[in-house]
């Protein structure tokens, strides 16, 4: 294991060679081009065997990925912004053929208007289409989940494609210090990819096909109870990276929340910058704490619940919007897995950082002090907007 200096999109690439993926298929889309444009590089140089397939759209990316797949390829691509809506259609032909392919999104504000930059409305509109998603807040995170995301997504019980989510431009184009694994400690930890189910010429089936009335419901709610139940393997995978590197994930995890009273609620890379908020605000006494969601599907009600046991009052940043709806997405299901507690901590919504805009530690203090005030108001209708000009 060696510690480098790397780009955000650079080390995904890096891990996706480490996998020895079979084919990659994908289209250069801005803030995730480095990663394609990496991995086409080690393809053309002979440093990654695999089969790199340049086409002409994301929706063509993620089928040409669906038939890799199918076959038993060991499959990755990765995408940003439009780049993810324009894959939607084909996302839900791929949980629910339990293909598992591996995709990284560079997350980024959908239009209009155009935006390049990050924010999180393209993960939020693609939240129900039954992918393993999982949140990474710096480099080396994106350099591990992905790593994990395959363990997590081929394991033969699971069979669900995965999601690993990196800030655009926060964290893709990154340059920050992490430790990669050596080829033999991946090897260890990433057995070979064998799909069960692997489509055959001498074995023919149909995948995907006409689901009359009769069928459907049954069909979607089979596919829901198996993608709830490999939250098992996914927490297992993370146990097992930690053996072999020392470096653990959980689906919530905390910081300085122990004692709190108030805690922020987070996801992706601004977290590292509410942790310095945190680190603040205790140093002058006050009682407020850090959990951030590390899974986001299938979303982790269990370990939620128990971070947040023992606060009065949770503040919840969203980085999108929820048109028309009473708060912010990531709010309005934070509400709806505390509703069925009878003791649980007040909730209070907040939209920020949107279209890449930053928040600074000093808005993140505010954020929690007005979060604080607004509960003691009794003030939880709706939600409040940050850093807007009026």
């Amino acid at each position: 294991m060696k510690r480098i200096g790397m780009e955000g999109s650079f080390a995904i690439a890096e891990a996706a060679k480490l996998a020895d993926v079979d084919v990659i298929a994908a289209y250069p889309i801005t803030p995730q081009t480095h990663i394609v444009e990496r991995l086409a590089e080690l393809v053309a140089n002979g440093e990654l065997d695999a089969n790199y397939v340049p086409v002409e759209s994301e929706h063509s990316a993620m089928s040409a990925c669906l038939g890799a797949s199918a076959v038993g390829g060991r499959t990755f691509t990765a995408t940003a912004g439009q780049g993810l809506e324009l894959m939607h259609e084909v996302l839900y032909v791929a949980s629910s053929s339990r293909l598992p392919v591996v995709m990284a999104v560079a997350n980024r504000a959908l239009s209009g208007p155009l935006s390049v930059w990050g924010d999180h409305s393209d993960v939020m509109a693609a939240r129900d289409c039954s992918w393993i998603q999982l949140f990474a807040e710096n480099v080396q995170q994106a350099f591990d989940l992905v790593l994990c995301a395959f363990r997590m997504a081929e394991e033969p019980t699971v069979l669900f494609p995965a999601m690993v989510h990196i800030d655009g431009f926060h964290l893709s184009h990154m340059i920050e210090p992490l430790y990669l694994l050596d080829k033999e400690e991946v090897d260890r930890f990433l057995p070979k990819y064998h799909h069960p189910y692997a489509l055959d010429p001498d074995k023919p089936l149909t995948m995907g096909a006409f689901g009359p009335p009769n069928i459907y419901a049954e069909v979607k709610k089979s596919q829901d109870v198996a993608f709830r139940a490999c939250k098992k393997e996914i927490l297992h995978a993370w146990q097992e990276f930690g053996k072999l590197t020392g470096r653990h994930y959980s689906a919530v995890e905390s910081y300085k929340a122990e004692d709190a009273s108030v805690l922020l609620l987070t996801m992706g890379s601004f977290s590292e910058t509410a942790m310095m908020a945190i680190d603040k605000m205790q140093e002058e006494g006050q009682k407020a704490g850090l959990i951030r969601l590390r899974l986001w599907r299938p979303f982790p009600f269990e370990e939620f619940r128990q971070a947040v046991a023992r606060a009065k009052l949770l503040i919840v940043l969203d980085r999108a919007l929820s048109f028309g709806g009473p708060t912010g997405p990531v709010c309005s299901e934070i509400q709806a897995a505390l509703y069925p507690l009878k003791s649980r901590p007040d909730v209070v919504s907040f939209v920020g950082g949107l279209g890449g805009r930053d928040i600074s530690p000093a808005t993140f203090e505010d954020l929690i002090r007005r979060g604080t005030a607004k509960a003691k108001q009794g003030d939880f209708d709706g939600f409040e907007m940050i850093e807007v000009r009026e």
